[in-house]
């Protein structure tokens, strides 16, 4: 089972890399609509500006579309929970992140108006998940396992 849950890990993390990669291509965009190249003299400042922000709202969904594959914080979790090394609880905020990421990536797709609240509440599984992962290996480390 947990060599399950490792390889859907794996491969549901690998699936955001290059959507992650792609997206920044959007970043690249803007900066160069708004470094004015020689070549974009046929657009007025106003709409090198404008399409400047359409590349950065294009930015903005490009991080919605990568974190439907947030469940790999599912999978993650599953391993914390069941390592024994780990306290459960970094494997219960994981879990927790892991629909965080999923509401914050379906609602803006589904259902727009909700977006706001959505983000509200899903944003608090967010900051405790992953955040708190890494902060108990950097600062407490991980229980030593007798052979």
């Amino acid at each position: 089972m947990n060599k399950t849950h490792a390889a859907l890990m794996v491969i549901w993390g690998l699936g955001f890399v290059p959507i992650m990669a792609v997206n920044v291509v959007s970043e690249i965009a803007a900066l160069t609509l708004l470094r004015s190249a020689d070549f974009l003299s046929v657009f007025d400042q106003p709409h090198r500006e404008s399409l400047a922000m359409l590349f950065l709202d294009l930015h903005r969904y490009g991080y919605v579309v990568g974190w439907i594959f947030g469940p790999w914080l599912f999978h993650l979790g599953a391993l914390v929970y069941r390592s024994g090394f780990l306290p459960r609880v970094l494997g219960v905020l994981l879990i927790a992140a892991g629909f965080g990421y999923l509401a914050e990536s379906v609602t803006p797709l589904l259902l727009p108006s909700y977006t706001d609240v959505v983000d509200r509440f899903a944003s608090i599984p967010l900051m405790l998940g992953e955040p708190a992962l890494i902060l108990w290996l950097l600062i407490i480390g991980a229980k030593d396992q007798r052979l």
